[in-house]
């Protein structure tokens, strides 16, 4: 057994490698050794001299073990692991897999910890970007925190006329509150959020020549036929847009259009904005207790609480229902839905119509394909459109993003070649109805 005692079983005491700190030739663990030679037998453990360890920052050993040897075997590792994934990266798989993959991952490395599971990486910036969206909050707060009600004495054709001219209005507000969207728009100061945000009739009749595919008309003559319906809201944004859809779906409610919304949101924190359970919460929570816009007047204030013990109300009544199922946060497209999540589709197919939000859902309904530009857009949706029982499906997307359907071709053209950039700058949208097959029974595994 090897003495313990004996001198070169002692640590080495610890020396800085650098130019002026080198030990001398003749000390250290050099010729002229300051240890004795081992007098019992030799081996590993018990070497002639004292032997090199990792923990010498003097040496060599230090280098290796600590830094070479993991870099390595590193190596190593991933050249057996690449011989399984050869021309299969991120950089060769489709963008929308790839995209979802990330934030899957992501969830994973929280979901495994034990005091991080339900962590929202993103949630502060999503708060940030409602609290700095004071100016276009307040703007509809002030204008529909009061019920909405027809002109005394209005006859029945003036209170239609009323309805259409607000729901081309607020349909226009929660199409373009999709603006603010966190994952493309980094580096916003507050006059932009401003920019981005107006919501004056004047701003919105002047957007509207910008909704490329237009089909708010046909989207009316469907809704106006509605009384005391089902809508369907598949959320994109937190924050500002969540916002928007809500005094969306607040009208809606109190018009008598719709007697129950289902907001559709996400389980865990996707593609940086996407509403969460605690997102929608958070907003509600904040427009009746919170003190988010410390510069807002007391009737602003007021407003804002107005508007949220009604919607808080609808919530406790079950005309609101926020709903989160798994199959939102995949990889998967919405052609997808009757084979990998029936339940859901036979859910949805109870709706008199689904409102899918934002560029996100756009490209799940689309494929994200390089379909041309003037692909109708039934034909671009495929079986959420053709299954039997689809419900009808609208597409309220402002596009930034490649994939472009339901667009004249000779428009798309002109625009590829006068503003390379507009498939991604924010600046175009489109409103794109399918009528789908509403009351036909449901035969799943049948094309």
């Amino acid at each position: 057994m090897a003495d313990r005692n004996h001198p070169s079983a002692k640590p080495a005491a610890r020396t800085v490698l650098n130019l002026g700190n080198l030990p001398p030739k003749k000390q250290g663990f050099g010729a002229a050794a300051q240890y004795a030679r081992t007098p019992s037998r030799v081996d590993p453990n018990n070497p002639p001299w004292p032997a090199y360890r990792g923990y010498h920052e003097f040496s060599f050993a230090h280098e290796t073990m600590g830094k070479r040897l993991p870099t390595i075997l590193g190596k190593a590792v991933d050249d057996e692991i690449a011989k399984f994934f050869r021309g299969k990266d991120f950089m060769n798989a489709p963008w929308l897999f790839a995209e979802a993959y990330k934030y899957r991952r992501l969830h994973e490395c929280f979901s495994i910890s034990k005091y991080w599971k339900d962590y929202d990486v993103f949630f502060r910036q999503k708060c940030d970007t409602f609290s700095r969206s004071n100016t276009a909050v307040f703007e509809l707060s002030t204008r529909f925190a009061e019920p909405f009600a027809y002109e005394e004495g209005a006859s029945e054709a003036d209170k239609l006329k009323a309805r259409e001219l607000l729901f081309h209005e607020l349909t226009q507000v929660c199409l373009w509150g999709n603006a603010t969207d966190l994952s493309l728009l980094i580096n916003m100061t507050e006059e932009d959020i401003k920019n981005l945000q107006s919501t004056g009739g004047e701003h919105l009749a002047a957007t509207e020549k910008n909704i490329l595919g237009n089909h708010l008309d046909r989207l009316w003559k469907l809704v106006s036929n509605m009384k005391g319906g089902r809508i369907d809201f598949v959320l994109d944004n937190a924050g500002f847009e969540l916002y928007c859809d809500c005094v969306y779906a607040d009208w809606l409610v109190q018009s008598g259009i719709a007697n129950e919304i289902h907001f559709h949101g996400k389980r865990f924190a996707w593609f940086v904005s996407d509403v969460t359970r605690k997102d929608w919460d958070w907003l509600l929570n904040s427009m009746l207790y919170g003190s988010l816009f410390s510069q807002a007047t007391d009737a602003e204030v007021q407003s804002l609480k107005q508007m949220g013990q009604r919607w808080k109300e609808y919530e406790r009544k079950g005309q609101w229902i926020y709903e989160q199922h798994p199959f939102w946060c995949t990889g998967y497209t919405f052609w997808s839905i009757s084979q990998e999540a029936p339940d859901l589709f036979l859910h949805l197919a109870e709706s008199d119509l689904v409102m899918f939000k934002g560029d996100l859902n756009h490209r799940k309904l689309t494929y994200d394909c390089q379909a041309p530009s003037d692909t109708p857009f039934d034909m671009a949706i495929g079986p959420l459109a053709s299954e039997d029982g689809a419900p009808p499906v609208v597409s309220l997307r402002t596009i930034k993003s490649d994939v472009v359907v339901g667009v004249p071709g000779d428009v798309s053209s002109k625009l590829d070649n006068e503003e390379p950039g507009w498939r991604i700058s924010g600046k175009y949208a489109v409103v794109l109805l399918s009528d789908g097959l509403p009351g036909k029974p449901v035969s799943f595994g049948q094309q």
